[in-house]
């Protein structure tokens, strides 16, 4: 059986994003694998409405889907990309992070958490791994969220990040084509696709640049100073993305390094194990408001003031 490889493209069509993503696609094509290809500015996809009904579920043991999944093409787009060994991400960087399309479609995958449904044993454990690519028209300097909001998508569906690449410099459409490098970088990244894919899953491991992002752990270029969490767990330094906690250390040539703690991985987002924590958090938090029924009398009082305050519009 062919390995099935999905390319999502978020840019528009014929442009940089989607001409990096065919390159690499080809690569995966010539490779033998059953490619698939989309561009999701080409199909309807609602807004999240936070409405929780799938995580309300999920905290009770219960497997409800989206109550969006009959009004767009989300559902239909899933059913494809979950059945794939390997999917490749493209999007173009508007205001430093990955554009509304792309985010409109990864913030509808909460009810597909597969962390959740499968510590309710409502799905079976699949392995997958994903690249990302990111484009825009400036330095690092103004894409500087690009790829970490990419990662940041890639956890709800458990998705193995084993390459990334931020291509820089390029505003005019279809300007990557003056580039023979942004070519070949994308045809690298079909060529670990494929490498990863036919690699056994507990031996498969980032195959991107080597020194790429502060985070040893998932290669993000992004910290943050460590906050209490809702259990007292605490970290001085955590990864912005994947959630490792550890501190900063001087090297003996003067520069710093992120180095993660002994239980530092402990809610690795990157896991099945370390997403499950998050499980705990809402079962205890979304779960004890709604399992107290004093709750909602309070606040449904409260939200009376609320409801009556209009003001102006346009």
């Amino acid at each position: 059986m062919s390995v099935k490889v999905m390319g999502i493209s978020a840019g528009r069509a014929n442009s940089n994003s989607e001409i990096l993503l065919k390159e690499a696609l080809l690569v995966c094509q010539e490779s033998g694998a059953d490619v698939t290809m989309i561009n999701l500015r080409d199909y309807n996809i609602l807004d999240c409405t936070g409405c929780t009904a799938c995580t309300i579920g999920m905290s009770q043991g219960k497997n409800v889907g989206c109550v969006l999944d009959k009004k767009d093409d989300k559902k239909k787009i899933m059913e494809v990309m979950l059945d794939c060994d390997a999917v490749i991400f493209s999007s173009p960087t508007y205001d430093l992070m990955s554009c509304s399309t792309f985010a409109k479609f990864a913030q509808r995958s909460l009810s597909y958490e597969t962390a959740f449904l499968e510590t309710i044993k409502a799905i079976e454990h699949k392995d997958r791994v994903s690249a990302l690519i990111a484009v825009g028209g400036s330095t690092r300097s103004w894409q500087s969220m690009a790829l970490e909001s990419m990662q940041a998508a890639m956890f709800t569906t458990d998705m193995q990040v084993i390459d990334m690449y931020l291509a820089t410099r390029v505003p005019a459409p279809a300007q990557c084509l003056l580039h023979d490098e942004m070519l070949e970088r994308a045809r690298k990244v079909g060529k670990n696709i494929m490498t990863a894919v036919k690699t056994a899953p507990k031996d498969r491991k980032w195959l991107g640049d080597e020194d790429m992002g502060w985070c040893p752990n998932c290669h993000s270029n992004a910290l943050v100073l460590g906050e209490v969490q809702w259990d007292g767990l605490y970290f001085p330094v955590e990864c912005q993305v994947c959630g490792a906690g550890g501190n900063l250390e001087q090297t003996q040539d003067k520069k710093w390094k992120f180095v993660i703690q002994e239980d530092g991985l402990c809610r690795d987002r990157t896991t099945v194990e370390g997403r499950a924590k998050h499980l705990e958090e809402i079962a205890h938090t979304q779960g004890g408001f709604f399992q107290n029924p004093v709750n909602r009398e309070i606040v449904n009082e409260k939200l009376v003031k609320y409801k009556n305050i209009q003001f102006k519009s346009i």
